[in-house]
């Protein structure tokens, strides 16, 4: 089969930027889509990643959502160390219990993202972080998904467009 250049792990850095204190927004997912990340353990060590990283000032997380075989992070990045050095440790620091977890539970090598603009709201970025759940159908529309997370600065102000903090009926539609 012949390698086509414009595809996979080396088109996603093609044109790729590490620029401090942009915001980005970020897809990692599991090697060959196995599930398992919504593990009570698994969901918390990789959210306590993901804060920790806020802690050191590696980034500002934003908002977060870990779904059954990839996760979505809303960040602005820091100036400690560039973007994939940044995905390089939340993966390096959490590799070791997906893979207690099962052997099979592995990082995808690489990841999506996508750096806002500056007049690019994060009202949509935010819905579709929240709503993924939901749309995937992994919980009803009256509960609240457990690996989901806003900073308390945009939860003020996008917490009123939900219903009672849960989303519209609405916005499940198809």
């Amino acid at each position: 089969m012949t390698r086509n250049p414009h595809r996979g792990h080396d088109a996603l850095r093609r044109g790729r930027s590490s620029q401090p204190t942009a915001t980005y927004f970020l897809t990692l997912c599991t090697e060959e889509r196995h599930i398992g990340l919504t593990h009570p353990t698994l969901a918390s060590a990789i959210l306590a990643e993901s804060h920790a990283l806020t802690t050191d000032t590696t980034w500002s997380l934003i908002s977060a959502t870990v779904m059954p075989d990839h996760l979505h992070l809303l960040i602005t990045l820091g100036d400690r160390l560039s973007l994939e050095k940044t995905i390089s440790r939340l993966k390096a620091k959490t590799s070791a219990l997906l893979k207690a977890h099962t052997s099979a539970l592995i990082w995808q090598r690489g990841f999506f993202d996508h750096k806002l603009r500056a007049d690019e709201p994060l009202a949509a970025l935010l819905l579709y972080i929240y709503l993924n759940p939901y749309r995937a159908q992994l919980c009803e529309a009256d509960t609240t998904w457990p690996w989901f997370y806003c900073r308390a600065d945009e939860w003020r102000w996008f917490k009123d467009s939900l219903h009672s903090d849960l989303p519209q009926p609405e916005w499940l539609s198809d």
